[in-house]
């Protein structure tokens, strides 16, 4: 099998060493990260919610592989406690009379749960949830469509599947040049630490660009002659990780964790999930205008005061709660763990790329080797999917690249429908 070298180290760069590794031996997979931090943007900082069937049909396929592959792993590997996966009932707070397409939410703050149809929630709110007379709450997901996940502690147990299976991860370090052979195949590719400036050339004739918001960069510095700019721009997200009074493990394991979502002002649909480990997590404000850091960790100096006030704002009036500082009492009081601000790779169409890039894309001195012997690939562009459609993402583009029958059909999603 061809050494492949993947830049990104993030959900869909680790989920995809993983699946390789199980048809080729790890030491021939090379894992590139720049940033200081692993999994320092929506690979570790996303809300972790999951779904089998919001998607629009291009992409229907490979959301229901990839949820079914999630159930897989977390049974094998005791996802429950690794990483908190869990099935999850979605419910929303209102009514949404016109049914969106789910690739919408990346252009006009639509909530995700208008992919879904309402139904009237059958059972008894989640004790965390306020409630106010007039509320109708409604259940957006089937008994077993939608899963939560803690997506740090995922992608942390991805990364030691992949190490054990002995694949390299070069962190932090960037990928910087390319070198063919007498036939101008891609040959190499060359590796810099980026703390000790040391540089390594690795034999490959395998890329595949997976760098998340950050693709279109890494696939530039790579390749600089190349005449294609990656069509992938950005969706920036803040969040809070809170704790609440009423939300304790033993609160979990009677009522299972819950995925709430409402409408509020133009532009804003707060999505508010509760995790198995206790923490809740709180967004919804997206803005495709956050200029994208050179750098995921370069993100927490960008983080808007606006913003994380208004969602501390949402978290008060959803949990009936106060924080630490304000009157009150003691046990009403949330406690606000972190606030984030993490960066979505989106595209037009709102579905993700997932494909070859042509050799006549990379530049006129770089062509690759046919079929399974190598060729440059492009994973990214998942929106607010990335985690729900990763490990689906992962095999079917190890599927792809080695040459086997795809698990998803995944025809739709390739670079020809946006060039």
């Amino acid at each position: 099998m061809a050494t492949t070298v993947i830049l990104g180290a993030g959900v869909i760069g680790v989920s995809t060493a993983y699946y390789l590794s199980e048809h080729q031996p790890g030491s021939t997979i090379h894992l590139v990260e720049p940033s200081p931090e692993l999994f320092a943007s929506a690979s570790g900082y996303a809300g972790g919610f999951m779904a089998k069937d919001w998607f629009s049909p291009a992409s229907a396929e490979l959301g229901a592989l990839s949820f079914e592959e999630h159930r897989k792993l977390a049974d094998k590997d005791g996802g429950a406690g690794k990483w908190g996966y869990a099935p999850s009932t979605s419910i929303s707070l209102t009514a949404s009379k016109n049914k969106k397409r789910v690739d919408a939410w990346c252009r006009d703050g639509a909530s995700r749960a208008e992919a879904a149809n309402g139904e009237p929630f059958p059972g008894v709110p989640p004790s965390w949830l306020r409630r106010v007379e007039g509320d109708a709450v409604e259940v957006t997901s089937e008994e077993g469509t939608t899963a939560q996940v803690d997506p740090l502690h995922l992608c942390q147990h991805l990364l030691r599947k992949c190490l054990d299976a002995r694949v390299r991860l070069h962190h932090p370090a960037r990928a910087i040049l390319v070198q063919t052979d007498v036939r101008d195949e891609l040959a190499s590719v060359r590796i810099a630490d980026t703390r000790s400036g040391a540089e390594i050339d690795v034999p490959c004739a395998r890329v595949v660009v997976a760098a998340g918001a950050w693709s279109p960069q890494a696939f530039a510095e790579l390749f600089p002659a190349a005449s294609l700019g990656l069509p992938i721009t950005t969706i920036a997200g803040h969040s809070l990780l809170a704790r609440s009074p009423r939300w304790t493990r033993n609160k979990q394991l009677q009522e299972g964790c819950h995925a709430l979502f409402l409408s509020s002002a133009p532009g804003y649909s707060p999505e508010i999930f509760s995790r198995a480990d206790g923490n809740i997590y709180v967004t919804g404000l997206n803005s495709a205008a956050e200029p994208l850091p050179p750098l995921p960790t370069d993100a927490r100096g960008g983080i808007r005061k606006s913003d994380i006030v208004l969602l501390r704002a949402t978290a008060r009036e959803v949990f009936g709660a106060h924080e630490d500082g304000d009157d009150g009492r003691a046990d009403d009081r949330i406690e606000v763990l972190r606030e984030g601000l993490c960066f979505r790779p989106v595209t037009a169409r709102g579905t993700p790329i997932l494909g070859r890039i042509p050799d006549h894309c990379l530049g006129p001195a770089v062509k690759t080797r046919p079929g399974a012997e190598g060729g440059v690939f492009l994973a990214s562009g998942h929106g607010p999917w990335g985690i729900s459609q990763s490990l689906g993402t992962g095999k079917v583009m190890a599927e792809m690249m080695q040459g086997r029958p795809l698990s998803a059909d995944v025809s739709r999603l390739g670079l020809e429908g946006v060039l």
